[in-house]
């Protein structure tokens, strides 16, 4: 009988710890394969913020990989952000599966020759409602729910976004906000500029340290906090397109 191959996944962390994220879940890691990972699978984490990269002579051991938020900018030249350009491009050529948000969304948008920048409108923090395009069927993401959804309500937050898709890629979602919500090149990129795996209390407390640092004013702080308070976010829906994206062969 042949031996069942342990799926094993690559976690790019373009963020660190908040203090309240290490305190509640132990880490962005934590929260990333809690809402991304599934019982026998192995979860490798690299601080590509830090600097980690996972070696070259690994990468095909991955089934796929996801690259985290990050306040960095994705359109800005750390060498670190340009470091991950490189190996983005490197896992393209090797047709891996590879899942950006929000930062990641934006930075393999920029690794694939599209245009990030900052967004015309502003910050877009809180709970945004997405709307699809026909273009998603194409993935099949919508094969675990029994009717084709139009829009579903994720948690937002950014002041960057993608302006101009590459040439290969296909936009699938667009909000009132964002021209670029989600996009895809092939069946192995997908990029989403919404977080799936935030929880609304992650979101607050990242509003608050918005706050505090001068990023956003207090009185954008409150009145984002209160459209928080008072929407639904789509997040099982949001999940279960993720792992169908990450699981599918």
């Amino acid at each position: 009988m042949n031996a069942i191959t342990q799926r094993k996944y690559c976690l790019l962390l373009a963020a660190n710890d908040s203090d309240y994220v290490k305190k509640v879940y132990g880490g962005y890691y934590n929260v990333f394969v809690k809402a991304f990972g599934e019982e026998g699978e192995r979860w490798d984490c690299f601080r590509v913020v830090n600097g980690e990269f996972p070696p070259m002579d690994q990468l095909e051991s991955y089934d796929g990989f996801v690259v985290s938020g990050s306040p960095n900018d994705a359109h800005g030249n750390d060498l670190w952000v340009l470091k991950l350009c490189v190996l983005l491009r490197i896992l393209d050529c090797m047709k891996k599966k590879v899942l950006g948000i929000c930062f990641g969304h934006q930075v393999l948008s920029r690794a694939h020759g599209g245009k990030v920048g900052k967004a015309k409108l502003g910050w877009d923090i809180g709970i945004r409602r997405v709307n699809f395009v026909n273009a998603l069927e194409t993935l099949k993401l919508f094969e675990p729910f029994q009717e084709e959804p139009h829009s579903a309500s994720i948690i937002e937050v950014h002041q960057d976004e993608v302006r101009m898709v590459p040439r290969r890629a296909k936009v699938l979602a667009y909000s009132d906000h964002t021209r670029v919500e989600v996009f895809a090149i092939g069946n192995h990129i997908l990029g989403f500029q919404g977080h799936p795996e935030y929880t609304k209390d992650i979101l607050n407390n990242l509003v608050d340290r918005l706050v505090n640092n001068a990023s956003i004013t207090r009185k954008f702080g409150d009145e984002a906090k209160k459209r928080i308070d008072e929407s639904e976010i789509d997040r099982e829906f949001w999940l279960k397109i993720c792992k169908t994206f990450l699981k599918q062969r």
